[in-house]
């Protein structure tokens, strides 16, 4: 019998004696390792003459494959044993409890969200959503925002590099962008108003402190008709802040100006303070919908008229829930979060 051979059958026999994996993986370093039986014998292949070479190498070869099989093989058999010995010794008590898991909740501008879409759907007001990054056009131009023009300052928010076509793109900071899509939408379909909807969704601005975030949720709705007054509008939101709070408000539109409405107003809502006193509260921006808004969409302002509102999401929720600092809740302190679970 050859050196190599016998090599293998002392291998062969102690691998199939080991009894445990420290003793197996000692046979695989003094065989296989740097220093192993097996690996000398393949670097002593260069000293051998040329014609014996190709024929020890082989032998070799097949000597250090089988010697790695029966290793793996023999690990298996000793991990499925020891398996076998845990699972026998080891009871499961089926009696005992399972481990209490901690039960989550919807976070609160989610259920402000929710209570939000419930409400206006309520009111034949459908729910529609759009991309968080925009272009300039949805964002601003359609809406009445030419370049430049002074009202693009309240809206300073975070810009991308223009796309592969050189359109500025930049993050939304309202959801105007989706009524505007909305209704091209419903031209490019070859319908016509009336429409009803609400955007809702994450918006972006540079503002950070007690009652603003730079990134903030938004919901703004859209009615377009032939006889949309003004006195619908006030009828909607004065519905819409009732049916959100559970009761009736005393309310009152200041004149207020933005770009893609006219007139345009915001809502302040009589609110009563712990001391027993009144203050005006402003809860929401809206207004009737400028003719170039609609012209900018493909609808005939002599024709059709409409009314738009906006509302930051956050903002009622804190007055719901009593929540004075909106930053609390984005710190995703479950200590604030369970009082709402």
């Amino acid at each position: 019998m050859s050196e190599i051979e016998s090599l293998s059958a002392r291998a062969l026999a102690d691998i199939a004696a080991a009894n445990d994996p420290e003793a197996l993986e000692a046979l695989r370093v003094g065989l296989l390792g740097k220093q192993g039986s097996i690996t000398g014998q393949l670097k002593r292949l260069g000293a051998l003459p040329a014609e014996e070479r190709k024929a020890a190498g082989e032998a070799i070869n097949r000597v250090r494959d089988a010697v790695g099989q029966a290793l793996a093989e023999r690990r298996s058999l000793l991990e499925a044993a020891a398996l076998d010995a845990r699972l026998a010794g080891e009871a499961i008590d089926t009696t005992l409890p399972g481990r209490q898991a901690h039960r989550g909740g919807i976070h609160p501008v989610s259920r402000t969200l929710e209570r939000i879409a419930e409400i206006f759907g309520r009111l034949g007001y459908e729910l529609a959503d759009g991309p968080e990054i925009e272009d300039d056009w949805h964002n601003f131009e359609a809406l009445n925002f030419p370049p430049h023009h002074p009202a693009r300052a309240m809206h300073d928010t975070f810009y991308l590099p223009p796309d592969a076509a050189g359109v500025a793109r930049l993050l939304r900071t309202h959801t105007s962008g989706v009524q505007v899509r909305y209704m091209a939408d419903l031209v490019a379909a070859g319908r016509t108003p009336p429409l009803r909807m609400i955007a809702a969704g994450k918006v972006y601005r540079s503002d950070s402190d007690q009652t603003h975030s730079p990134m903030f949720h938004q919901v703004e709705g859209l009615l377009v008709d032939e006889h949309a007054t003004f006195a619908d509008l006030k009828g909607t939101l004065a519905e819409f802040v009732r049916a959100f709070f559970g009761r009736d408000f005393q309310m009152r539109f200041r004149p207020s100006y933005f770009p893609f409405v006219e007139p345009g107003a915001e809502v302040d809502i009589a609110w009563q303070q712990p001391d027993g006193g009144t203050r005006w509260l402003e809860v929401l921006g809206c207004g009737m919908v400028h003719p170039n808004v609609l012209r900018n969409c493909g609808i005939d302002p002599e024709r059709y008229t409409g009314f738009a509102f906006g509302l930051g999401v956050e903002r009622f929720a804190m007055l719901r829930y009593g929540v004075n600092d909106l930053r609390a809740f984005f710190e995703n302190d479950v200590r604030f979060l369970r009082q709402f679970a």
